[in-house]
């Protein structure tokens, strides 16, 4: 090896070490392991892969984004540990992920204090977003990329009413703050409209027996069940039915998309109708290529959680655009960007054009929305005029004039 040989190996070197060096920490937070797993894996892996594509064309600002992965255990407790240990330990400039309300409620404060930016790509109840809102803050820390509680309830109800015209409803919720929000939100969309549920029943996580539950809301004469769960209790409710020899339809949240959902619920699990960002058919080119890059990097035909997968890369792609514009890793500019970001950002659910204002956190609005069904063993469009409208993107508030 000659002279200029060794010079350019070492100086190549240098440059590598430098980029290693000096990389962005992103934290992502999510349950790894158990029932909520996943939606954990399926965002923690979107992120990963947006984070390796953005690296691969030289990162952001000349430097590497580096992943600070912590899994949560869908534990309130383990996640307060995670943001704390985040922010004070891995000096992360900000933080992707929360999939469980609970843990985000209880979490994301500490984010809020330290002025630094979480983006939740999974977590859906309403107050997510509202914990840290004017006249008490001046200014809010925590951003979303997933269609909230309030979008749900309202298409779920939407669903059941207009679509199905069903009039007696039962609503299954479990005891965490997700079921329980998501149930108050559900019995609001129906007030909004007149109507009580017939039955309103609770369940416990890794609860296996819903007989109880389900014999009340067949003895009040429901039509149709309106859940707020996730995937293994769902399955216990579509396989309870099974075990009554009743059968109605379930119309619930998102997590119904759930791999968990579809796998242990099997025959049972058919029809089930929920609202979705996202669903797995290659119906544009973005799309087509983020499915076939997932399939490919983690050896799976369906994604456990295509909509937690879709959030969480599309949350990478939106702080990576709010880091640049904002010219460095500080909270304060960070968030800033992302309240007023200048460039478009190409994403899996739609292209962002401003997603955020100052007083408005949420990326996602109805009309982004579809509602999807199990069928086969997939999530497919419950809707054929849905699969024309591939990209649809958010509708801006309207600016009052005096």
């Amino acid at each position: 090896m000659n002279i200029k040989t060794i010079v350019a190996a070492l100086a190549l070197a240098a440059s590598c070490s430098a980029f290693a060096a000096d990389a962005i920490k992103i934290g992502v937070s999510g349950p790894y392991t158990g029932g909520s797993s996943p939606m954990g894996v399926s965002m923690r892996d979107g992120v990963r892969l947006a984070a390796a594509e953005i690296n691969a064309k030289g990162g952001v600002l000349g430097r590497k984004i580096e992943l600070i992965e912590r899994d949560d255990e869908a534990k309130n407790e383990r996640g307060v540990q995670v943001s704390q240990e985040l922010i004070n330990k891995e000096r992360v400039v900000a933080t992707l992920g929360y999939i469980n309300t609970g843990v985000s409620l209880a979490s994301q404060r500490f984010y809020q204090e330290a002025k630094i930016p979480v983006i939740n790509n999974v977590a859906t109840g309403t107050a997510v977003t509202h914990q840290f809102l004017p006249p008490q803050y001046a200014d809010n820390y925590v951003f979303r990329t997933s269609a909230s509680d309030t979008i749900q309830s309202a298409m779920i109800v939407r669903e059941a009413v207009d679509g199905r015209k069903f009039t007696k409803l039962a609503i299954l919720a479990d005891s965490t703050n997700y079921g329980q929000l998501g149930r108050e939100d559900l019995e609001k969309a129906l007030a909004a409209r007149n109507m009580k549920p017939v039955a309103v029943e609770k369940f416990n996580i890794k609860d296996v027996d819903m007989t109880a539950q389900l014999l009340k809301a067949k003895e009040a004469g429901a039509q149709a069940i309106l859940t707020y769960g996730i995937g293994p209790e769902l399955a216990q409710i579509a396989n309870g039915m099974e075990k009554l020899g009743w059968k109605v339809p379930m119309i619930g949240s998102w997590t119904l998309s759930m791999g968990n959902f579809i796998d242990n619920a099997g025959k049972n699990g058919e029809g089930a109708r929920m609202p979705q960002t996202f669903i797995q058919e290659p119906n544009t080119p973005k799309r087509k290529a983020f499915i076939e890059a997932y399939q490919k990097a983690y050896k799976v035909d369906r994604i456990p959680s295509p909509v937690s997968a879709a959030q969480g890369y599309d949350s990478m792609y939106i702080l990576a655009a709010a880091i640049k514009q904002a010219g460095g890793t500080d909270g304060v500019k960070i968030r800033e960007a992302l309240e007023n970001l200048n460039t478009r950002v190409d994403g899996v659910i739609t292209t962002y054009d401003h997603p955020y204002t100052h007083d408005d956190h949420e990326a996602i609005t109805m009309n982004m929305v579809v509602m999807g069904e199990v069928k086969g063993g997939h999530v497919v469009y419950a809707y054929d005029a849905d699969k024309g409208e591939a990209v649809r993107e958010k509708v801006k508030a309207k600016v009052k004039t005096k």
